[in-house]
C-alpha cells in the first residue's frame, strides 16, 4: 500500500509539473494565428499542403492529426491540400485494395466534407494497380504526377509538409 501512495504522489506531482511547465512556454512570436481583418470567404492567408504516401495507421493518424491541428489554430484561414503518393492511396478509393482503419478512413472525407481539404490522389499510382476515376471517392481530385502536384502547389504558395 505504501509503493502504491508513493507512486501516485509522484504521478501527482509529474501531472503538476507538466501543467506548470507547460505555462512557462514562450509563445513564437512570428506565429499569429488567424488573421483578425479578414472577411469570411476572403482566400485564406495560410497554405499548407501534406504529403501521403504510406499505408500505415500510425503516420497516417499523425498527418491527421497535424491537419485537425492546423484546423484548429486556423480556423478557416488555412487552405489544405494533401497529396496521395504510393500505398496511401487506399483512403481514397471505394474500395480499398489494402486495409484502411476505418477512423481514418472517415476522418478524410470529413476533414474534405467538412473542412474543405483537398485530397489529391497520383494518377500515376491510380494506373500502376488500375484505378479510374470511378474507383475514386466522389472528394478526390487527382493529377497525372502526384510529385508535380506538389512542385507546383509549393510554386504557388504552399509550404510543404511531410514526415
Amino acid at each position: 500500500m505504501h509503493i502504491l501512495k508513493i507512486w501516485l504522489v509522484s504521478l501527482a506531482l509529474f501531472i503538476g509539473f507538466g501543467a506548470a511547465h507547460a505555462q512557462t512556454l514562450k509563445p513564437v512570436k512570428e506565429i499569429q494565428g488567424p488573421t483578425q481583418d479578414r472577411f469570411p470567404g476572403d482566400p485564406a492567408t495560410h497554405k499548407v499542403v501534406y504529403m501521403f504516401n504510406q499505408a500505415d495507421s500510425d503516420y497516417q493518424t499523425s498527418i491527421l492529426n497535424s491537419i485537425q491541428a492546423m484546423l484548429r489554430m486556423y480556423d478557416d484561414d488555412v487552405e489544405i491540400a494533401v497529396v496521395v503518393i504510393g500505398p496511401g492511396i487506399h483512403v481514397l478509393a471505394n474500395k480499398p485494395q489494402r486495409e484502411v482503419d476505418p477512423l481514418i478512413y472517415e476522418r478524410v472525407e470529413s476533414f474534405a466534407r467538412d473542412y474543405n481539404v483537398r485530397w489529391i490522389a497520383c494518377g500515376n499510382t491510380m494506373n500502376s494497380i488500375g484505378w479510374q476515376h470511378q474507383d475514386m471517392r466522389p472528394f478526390a481530385e487527382y493529377v497525372e504526377v502526384g510529385a508535380s502536384a506538389l512542385m507546383e502547389l509549393q510554386s504557388n504558395g504552399f509550404a510543404f509538409i511531410a514526415w
